[in-house]
């Protein structure tokens, strides 16, 4: 598959990501430090990572940071120079269990759209719509998280998104994340069959 490299947005001070092929098994860090090389100049030996108390690779370079998801034959990296960057990729595939999974770990308002969206539920059509929101507020959610650098562990309760001119945006959000108009988001399409979020705020 083709490389795909672009900004995550028109704005010059965003982050760039890349879409590479990916084996299941590899080690993801080599493959992140080729493409920072090739991207922010040097080789990749001087874009050494040591992991933060959390567990999340941190870069040693200063005002540098990257970080990376995969999924099926996919790794989506992406990096950003005085900000915080996270990303989530995920296969579609159906989720029958997305209302459920929504109702454990969501916060209300967006399990209320996540209902509203469902209508009746009964044609494949309503069923695929759903299951796609679901993702896509997933996948928000864990970019934020990421870039914020705890994880799913932080709780995925703690920040609600909202849907305006078929956008997310993150509406609200536990004071440890900061202030929510803050947060900038990418959703993406990068490959067939896979959906995607690059979250980013200044670091």
């Amino acid at each position: 598959m083709r490389r795909q490299t672009a900004p995550a947005s028109t704005d010059p001070a965003s982050p760039r990501w890349t879409l590479l092929p990916y084996s299941r098994g590899e080690a993801a860090m080599p493959l992140a430090q080729n493409w920072l090389a090739n991207t922010f100049g040097g080789n990749a030996g001087e874009y050494a990572f040591e992991r933060d108390a959390h567990g999340r690779p941190q870069l040693k370079r200063a005002a540098l940071d990257c970080n990376w998801s995969h999924s099926g034959g996919h790794l989506l990296v992406v990096a950003g120079e005085a900000l915080c960057v996270g990303a989530d990729l995920e296969s579609i595939r159906p989720r029958t269990n997305a209302l459920a999974v929504a109702r454990r770990f969501f916060a209300g308002e967006e399990i209320a759209w996540l209902e509203a969206r469902e209508g009746s539920g009964r044609t494949a059509l309503e069923r695929a719509a759903l299951e796609k929101d679901f993702l896509r507020l997933w996948c928000a959610k864990e970019a934020v998280l990421k870039a914020h650098g705890r994880g799913l562990a932080f709780g995925l309760h703690r920040l609600a998104f909202a849907e305006e001119n078929e956008t997310l945006f993150l509406q609200r959000c536990d004071a440890e994340l900061g202030d929510p108009r803050d947060w900038r988001l990418c959703e993406l399409l990068p490959a067939p069959g896979t959906l995607a979020a690059i979250a980013w705020r200044k670091g």
